[in-house]
């Protein structure tokens, strides 16, 4: 846990520079994150930033090269992409971990970006699982608020509101994100080492059984062994299927053996 290094604070007018890792983006949500993020920071964007290649935003050269731009501008202080959706794992073979290491900007993102996530862990750098720039806005003020003071150097609120599915007390370095992103990591050279970390999860649009399956898989590869506690955010639009079992259920079931 000693090992990991807290990026700098960001300060008003700090650079935040826009890149797209992922999917294409709506452009009327885009402007309004824009114009939320331009009242504090400086804003810059990645010159690929808008394009589109079928199901991503651009071609895999195009948003690697606005990547690493960013990771290499010594201005950027921290990197927020417009949404998720689609593509970050596909940069992973190329994209630079000394960059990371070396510069240690702020990583900001869900969903997709859980696979960036999993790089900035990799280089021993801390990052932020939150709302991105389409997201931002919709998001409550109270979240709004953490998002900032987080950035800027400020402590994370405590976590309320939760429901024990297995008691007991544990420690560790937080991680986590997207299921769906980190199972489809399994096996290949980015997975991240989880031991002894505090694992979040979440995700939107699973049925019970694909999460059921997902879980299996990392069960069966041993990947969660060295997990100390699992944390778990909201499973939303996955509906139980004909035979009745919930999200809830696939997940006390499969987590609660750990």
């Amino acid at each position: 846990m000693s090992s990991f290094t807290l990026p700098a604070p960001l300060s008003t007018g700090a650079e935040v520079r826009v890149v797209a890792a992922s999917s294409p983006f709506d452009l009327e949500r885009y402007a309004r994150g824009v114009e939320l993020l331009r009242a504090r920071y400086a804003v810059s964007e990645g010159p690929a930033l808008f394009a589109k290649h079928g199901f991503l935003a651009g071609e895999d050269e195009m948003r690697l090269r606005d990547l690493h731009a960013a990771l290499r501008d010594e201005h950027v202080r921290a990197i927020v992409p417009p949404r998720g959706g689609y593509g970050a794992t596909r940069l992973l073979p190329s994209l630079d971990v000394d960059a990371v290491r070396r510069q240690g900007k702020w990583l900001v993102g869900f969903s997709d970006v859980t696979a960036l996530h999993a790089v900035w862990a990799r280089a021993g750098l801390c990052s932020l699982h939150g709302p991105m720039v389409c997201s931002l806005p919709e998001a409550s003020a109270e979240l709004q608020r953490a998002w900032f003071t987080l950035l800027e150097g400020g402590a994370p609120p405590p976590l309320t509101e939760l429901t024990q599915v297995v008691g007991g007390r544990a420690e560790g370095r937080l991680f986590g994100g997207n299921l769906s992103v980190l199972a489809a990591l399994v096996g290949t050279p980015y997975f991240p080492d989880l031991t002894d970390t505090v694992l979040a999860l979440e995700d939107v649009g699973e049925r019970p059984y694909r999460l059921d399956r997902m879980l299996t898989t990392m069960l069966q590869a041993g990947v969660l062994r060295g997990v100390r506690a699992v944390l778990l955010g909201q499973f939303t639009k996955g509906e139980p299927g004909a035979a009745g079992v919930s999200a809830d259920d696939v997940l006390a079931e499969q987590l609660g053996v750990l």
